[in-house]
C-alpha cells in the first residue's frame, strides 16, 4: 500500500505516540493560503498605501525643498525600502510563518517578532480613530450644506468665527488691527470644538465622546467583518477597498485641476529647492517617510509571505509594490496642492501658509476647500470615503499581522472550529477599548502620544536588527541559496547581486544613519492649538518613550533570556546563532512536489545520507535539526 501523500499548504509536527511506539504520529493543522497569487500584492498594497500617502508625503515634500526632496525619497526606496521590504516578505514565505516564529531564523534575536507585534499593535489601536474621524466627517456630509462651512453655530466663537475673506470686515468692525492674528475660521473651529471637543491638555482627559465612540465602533465592526474568516474573505474585500481609491483620486485629480490656482501649488509642488539637501532633517524625513508608507519592521510583510506558495515570486511583486507605493504618494501630491493652490489665490496667500501636516491637512485643509466648490457635499462624501476606503484595508492587514503572530505561536489551541474567529474577536475588543482613550476630549493627545513614539523612528533600529540577524548571524550565502530555492536560478542573476550589496552594507548603514541622525534632531511633542502651542508635560513624555521602548526592548531581552536557559556558555550563545530545526515547522521538497510519509520516516530514522539530518527523542517530542554549517543542501532550506 503507497504511503499517503500530503500537500505542502499543510503544517506537518511530528510526535512521539504515547505509548513510546516508534512508529511516528503526525499531526496535521491546515494553514492558509492566498486564493489568487495576486491577493498578496493587492493585500500589501492595501496596507501600505493608505492615510500617509495622502496627507505625509505631499506636506514632507513641499516643507523640504519640492521637488528636491524626490531625490533622498528615491535613494531611500532603492536602497531601503526595497531590500527591507523583499527581505521581510522572504523570510515569512521561506519559514511559512508569521512576525514572531519566522524569526526561529535566528533563535537569539527572536525578541525581533515580538518586538514588532507590539508596534504593530499600537498602530491599529490609533489608526482605527482615524477611521472614527473619517466616518464622522462622511455621514456630516449628507446635507445640503456642510456643517463647518458658516459660523453662527454652537461651537463657534462669536467674536472670533470668521471666514478668510471676511477678516477685513472683522478689523474694522472691532477697530482693533491685531485682532487678524486672533481670528478663527469655521472650518478649524468645526475639527477643534465640535468633532474632538478638544480639553486644554492631556491631563484633561475627560469624558468619553458618545458620537466619535461610536464612529470607532463602527470601524472595528467592519474590520472584524472583513477579517474574522481569515486572509480568504479579507482578500477578497481588498479587491474593492484597494483599488477604488484610485477611482476616487483620479476623479479629485481632474476636479481640482479645473480650479483657479491649482497650477500654483503644482508649481510649489514640484519646484526644486537644491540647498534643503544639504539639510540634516531631510534625509530623516526622506527615510522615516520610506519606512513609514512601506510597512518595514511591523512584522506584517513577513505574515503576508507567509501565506504565499514556496515558490512565489516574491520580488517581482516587491517591485510592482514600490512602484504603485510611491506611485500613490506622488498622485497624492498633486491631488493635495493643487487644492492648495487653489486655496491660496482665493486668500491670496502664499501655499506655504494654507499647507499643515498631519491630521490637519486632512480634516482641515481640504473640509475647508470642498467647502468653496460647487456641489459641496458631493465633493466631500468622495473625499471620505476614499479617505475610509484608503484606512480600511491597511487596518485589515495590520490586525491580520498581530492575529497571524499569535495563531503561529499556538496552532494546535486556535485553528481548531471557531476559535481563530472568537480570539479575532477578542483582540479586535481589546483595542477598541484602548482606542477609546483616544475619542475622549483628551483623546488628540492621547493619539498624538501613540503616533509620535510607539511607531517611528523605533522602526529603523528594529529593521537594523533584521539585517543583522539575517546576514551576519544567519548567513548571506545560506540566505542566499534558500532564496534560489523559491526563485529559481533565472531570477537569481537578475536580483540577488543587488540584494545581497543592500542587505549586507548598504540598508544597514541606512537604518543606523537615519536613525542617529533622527536621535539628534529629536524634538519635544507639542500640539498646534489655532492661537496657541501646547507642549506636553515631561510625565506625558515618559510615558511616550515607554510606549517607544515596550517594542525594542524585547530584542535585547528576549536574547538574553534564551542565553541564561541555555546554560550562559559559549557553546549555548553558537546555538542560538543557529536556525532552529523541523519542530512545528512546514517540510517541503525542492521540487514543491507532495511530502509523503516515506520521506518523512527516512529523515527521522537519518536514512537521508546527504539530509545532515540529526534526530532525537525528548519530552515525547521528535526534534529534528540540521547541521548548521552545511551551506544548505536543498532538502534543508525549510527549517
Amino acid at each position: 500500500m503507497s504511503p499517503k501523500k500530503f500537500s505542502p499548504s499543510v503544517d506537518l509536527e511530528l510526535a512521539v505516540k504515547p505509548n513510546n511506539s516508534e512508529e511516528p504520529e503526525v499531526r496535521v493543522t491546515k494553514r492558509e493560503q492566498w486564493s489568487r497569487a495576486f491577493d498578496f500584492l493587492l493585500a500589501c498594497i492595501g496596507f501600505s498605501v493608505g492615510l500617509g500617502n495622502v496627507w505625509r508625503f505631499p506636506y514632507l515634500c513641499y516643507k523640504n525643498g519640492g521637488g528636491a526632496f524626490l531625490i533622498p525619497y528615491v535613494l531611500c526606496v532603492v536602497f531601503g525600502s526595497l531590500p527591507l521590504f523583499y527581505l521581510e516578505v522572504a523570510v515569512g514565505q521561506f519559514m511559512n510563518r508569521g512576525g514572531l516564529q519566522c524569526w526561529n531564523l535566528v533563535p537569539i534575536l527572536q525578541g525581533i517578532g515580538l518586538a514588532s507585534c507590539i508596534i504593530v499593535f499600537f498602530l491599529n489601536c490609533y489608526y482605527n480613530v482615524i477611521l472614527s474621524w473619517a466616518f464622522y466627517y462622511f455621514f456630516a456630509s449628507f446635507t445640503s450644506e456642510l456643517p463647518w462651512v458658516k459660523c453662527g453655530n454652537y461651537w463657534n466663537s462669536p467674536d472670533l468665527c470668521a471666514l478668510p475673506e471676511d477678516y477685513e470686515s472683522k478689523v474694522n468692525e472691532s477697530g482693533d488691527p491685531n485682532i487678524t492674528s486672533r481670528l478663527i475660521d469655521p472650518v478649524t473651529e468645526y475639527w477643534e470644538n465640535k468633532v474632538l471637543s478638544i480639553s486644554g491638555g492631556i491631563d484633561q482627559v475627560g469624558t468619553v465622546k458618545w458620537d466619535l465612540a461610536l464612529c470607532l465602533l463602527l470601524a472595528w465592526i467592519v474590520v472584524y467583518a472583513c477579517i474574522c474568516k481569515g486572509i480568504r474573505s479579507s482578500g477578497k474585500v481588498m479587491y474593492v477597498t484597494a483599488t477604488s481609491p484610485y477611482v476616487f483620486m483620479l476623479i479629485l485629480l481632474v476636479r481640482n485641476s479645473m480650479l483657479d490656482g491649482a497650477s500654483d501649488g503644482v508649481k510649489f509642488y514640484l519646484t526644486p529647492n537644491i540647498t534643503k539637501l544639504g539639510e540634516m532633517q531631510v534625509w530623516v524625513d526622506a527615510g522615516t517617510q520610506v519606512f513609514f508608507s512601506s510597512s518595514i519592521a511591523l512584522g506584517t510583510l513577513a505574515a503576508l509571505g507567509s501565506y504565499n506558495k514556496f515558490n512565489h515570486n516574491s520580488y517581482r511583486d516587491s517591485v510592482a509594490f514600490t512602484c504603485v507605493n510611491s506611485g500613490t504618494s506622488f498622485l497624492a501630491g498633486f491631488i493635495v496642492f493643487t487644492i492648495l493652490g487653489y486655496m491660496a489665490k482665493l486668500q491670496n496667500r502664499p501655499v506655504s501658509e494654507v499647507a499643515e501636516s498631519g491630521p490637519g491637512l486632512a480634516f482641515i485643509a481640504y473640509p475647508k476647500a470642498v467647502a468653496q466648490m460647487p456641489i459641496a457635499p458631493l465633493w466631500s462624501v468622495f473625499f471620505f470615503l476614499m479617505m475610509i476606503l484608503l484606512g480600511l484595508d491597511s487596518q485589515f492587514v495590520g490586525v491580520e499581522g498581530v492575529i497571524t503572530t499569535v495563531v503561529d505561536q499556538y496552532p494546535n489551541l486556535l485553528r481548531k472550529g471557531h476559535r481563530k474567529e472568537i480570539f479575532t474577536a477578542f483582540a479586535c475588543i481589546v483595542m477598541f477599548l484602548i482606542g477609546l482613550s483616544m475619542v475622549t476630549k483628551g483623546g488628540m493627545y492621547v493619539f498624538q502620544l501613540f503616533d509620535y513614539y510607539s511607531g517611528s523612528r523605533i522602526i529603523l533600529l528594529v529593521a537594523f536588527f533584521e539585517l543583522v540577524g539575517v546576514s551576519y548571524i544567519y548567513g548571506i550565502r545560506r540566505f542566499y541559496d534558500n532564496v534560489r530555492m523559491m526563485l529559481g536560478d533565472v531570477w537569481i542573476a537578475k536580483t540577488l547581486p543587488y540584494m545581497v550589496v543592500c542587505w549586507t552594507v548598504l540598508s544597514p548603514v541606512f537604518c543606523l544613519a537615519v536613525f542617529v541622525m533622527s536621535a539628534i534632531n529629536y524634538s519635544e511633542l507639542d500640539y498646534k492649538r489655532p492661537r496657541s502651542t501646547y507642549t506636553y508635560p515631561g510625565w506625558a513624555v515618559g510615558i511616550g518613550w515607554t510606549l517607544a521602548a515596550s517594542s525594542a526592548v524585547w530584542i535585547p531581552l528576549v536574547g538574553f533570556y534564551k542565553w541564561i536557559k541555555h546554560g550562559m556558555s559559549m557553546e549555548a550563545l553558537r546555538l542560538l546563532c543557529k536556525p532552529y530545526g523541523l519542530k512545528e515547522h512546514q517540510l517541503r521538497e525542492k521540487d514543491l512536489g507532495e511530502i509523503t510519509l516515506a520521506k518523512l520516516e527516512r529523515k527521522r530514522n537519518g536514512a537521508d545520507t546527504g539530509s545532515n539530518v540529526a534526530h532525537s527523542t525528548q519530552n515525547g517530542q521528535v526534534n529534528l535539526a540540521f547541521d548548521a554549517s552545511s551551506p544548505c543542501p536543498a532538502e534543508n532550506q525549510r527549517l
